[in-house]
């Protein structure tokens, strides 16, 4: 389509030719000139070629660079949950063997005083033998023990069925020794280094112990009477 320049060229050459009879006209393509002077030159071409392909390289950089950056968070996102997992299990592998540290050392405590007990037992087993009392001499001991006429009776109730009031009364079965089969009997040491062999100490071993965990000798009557120990 030509232009409205063109068109208004082409009509003033027509009027003249139409007002000029007899005369030679020349037609000039003004349309075609103007189209053709649109068209750039070969410098002009060449220079928006060369700036297509700087806008073309630029976006390629540009791409690239981000890949890059991608990649880069990548890894050091991966770094850093490697470094959480190994700091993890270097936490574990600490608290492991703290707690295998700890699990020894009382070991080693519990077999130190096994020894103690076994050394002390043989003490007493040797330098103190069994005497003769008669039960009613013991539980006359204990009465002066204990004291409180009440309390003494849950204390008995207690013993006679744990021992008979035998003082060298020994379990077959749990080890448990003595007038309230404490087990290990060992334990009486912390009353005396003759446990064993006076019932005095045993007595007073025992009162303590009922005394610490059940408040009275007839708090520990009423727990044993539901469960048959204490």
């Amino acid at each position: 389509m030509a232009s409205a320049t063109a068109v208004t060229a082409v009509g003033a050459v027509v009027g003249m030719a139409s007002g000029s009879e007899g005369k030679t006209t020349q037609t000039v393509d003004v349309a075609g000139a103007t189209l053709l002077a649109e068209v750039p030159s070969g410098a002009q071409a060449q220079t928006i070629s060369d700036n297509i392909g700087t806008q073309a390289s630029a976006q390629q950089a540009a791409a690239e660079a981000a890949a890059k950056a991608a990649a880069e968070q990548k890894a050091a996102e991966e770094a850093a949950r490697q470094k959480a997992a190994a700091d993890a299990q270097a936490k574990a592998d600490a608290e492991k063997a703290a707690k295998a540290a700890e699990e020894k050392r009382k070991a080693d405590e519990a077999a130190a005083n096994r020894s103690k007990a076994r050394s002390a037992m043989a003490a007493t087993d040797t330098s103190a033998p069994p005497v003769s009392v008669s039960p009613g001499s013991v539980q006359e001991i204990a009465q002066q023990i204990v004291g409180d006429d009440a309390q003494f009776q849950c204390f008995s109730q207690i013993v006679k069925r744990e021992s008979g009031w035998d003082y060298t009364a020994t379990n077959k079965s749990s080890g448990a020794y003595g007038l309230v089969q404490a087990l290990p009997g060992s334990k009486m040491a912390s009353a005396g280094a003759d446990w064993r062999t006076n019932p005095a100490t045993q007595i007073k071993w025992g009162l303590n112990y009922m005394n610490s965990r059940y408040g009275s000798p007839c708090g520990a009557w009423s727990f044993w009477q539901s469960h048959h120990w204490y």
